[in-house]
């Protein structure tokens, strides 16, 4: 092969990275609700992030004079019961949401997919011990598991994160355990066996890079699935303590008041099912996007 035959090798490389990723782009967004997705989890980002410049007022901040107001000009949202601007809980609740989907799926992601990874590996007793564990975490509905941990444990955001870590590691375990022993079946898997790599490399140089595909789709919807189980923890008064404000404590509170100032349990509902919606319909675009099967329909 000539010289300029070896120089070309890096460029055609290059520029075939370039069009798969155009082509991942051009998948993942065929969709007008994908976008719509990606518009709302990047609003409620921004809105998390720079929620001291766009809340108009302290979300803690009592005013027993303006308690249950309706909108207006002063209070876009109106009040709750305490005098508080509704629009500002809301805001710097999205600071909840955002933290509790990503901590909580890290989390749970992490050591999920480690054991998963130990399991499918070396299977025999290791194998055997891990997935009888979770197996035995799965008997019980993730809510009814996360709730009587977050019970034991008590309230406070800590204790959120490892409720909820736990009641969302099962499904990252076993997914990642099916994804290794089927994996690792394949020729180039013996080929690094063989040469005598190691098992840390074999496991983390061959074998989570052919599984994570599928698991970054869960990931995205899981990130839905922990901000509706805070939610659902806080609207139970058993999640983050007051006077933070979180979406379902504010559910919760406004719902005495559904007759007279709906707004109050309306609003903080529309933006827990937005958010959640969001995330997935954006797993579906991923999806779409990573599945090999589905390249040739869209």
């Amino acid at each position: 092969m000539s010289e300029a035959n070896f120089e070309t090798l890096p460029e055609q490389g290059h520029n075939k990275r370039i069009s798969e990723f155009q082509r991942f782009l051009r998948v993942m967004f065929s969709r007008w609700v994908v976008i719509f997705g990606t518009i709302v989890i990047i609003s409620d980002v921004l809105g998390a992030i720079f929620a001291p410049q766009l809340a108009p007022y302290d979300p803690n901040k009592i005013s027993l004079r303006e308690m249950i107001q309706p909108p207006s000009a002063k209070h876009i949202l109106g009040t709750d019961e305490m005098g508080r601007d509704v629009l500002s809980r809301i805001i710097y609740g999205s600071r909840i949401a955002v933290t509790v989907g990503l901590v909580v799926v890290t989390i749970a992601g992490i050591i999920g997919m480690f054991l998963g990874l130990i399991a499918g590996y070396f299977e025999g007793w290791i194998g055997t011990i891990i997935m009888r564990f979770m197996d035995a975490l799965m008997s019980l509905p993730p809510l009814v598991l996360m709730l009587a941990i977050a019970v034991m444990l008590g309230g406070g955001l800590l204790k959120v994160y490892v409720a909820l870590g736990i009641g969302f590691m099962p499904t990252y375990c076993r997914l990642m355990c099916g994804e290794i022993l089927s994996v690792k079946e394949n020729d180039y898997i013996m080929a690094a066996k063989v040469i005598g790599a190691s098992h840390v490399r074999v496991m983390f140089r061959h074998l989570v890079p052919n599984t994570f595909p599928p698991l970054f789709v869960i990931i995205t919807l899981d990130l839905g699935f922990a901000i509706l189980a805070e939610a659902s923890l806080s609207f139970l008064g058993i999640g983050i303590n007051p006077p933070t404000a979180t979406w379902g404590a504010m559910i919760n509170s406004g719902q005495q008041y559904l007759l007279t100032n709906p707004l109050l349990s309306i609003v903080p509902g529309v933006a827990i099912v937005l958010l959640v919606l969001a995330f997935n319909l954006v797993g579906d675009g991923l999806r779409d996007a990573l599945d090999p099967r589905l390249r040739g329909r869209i």
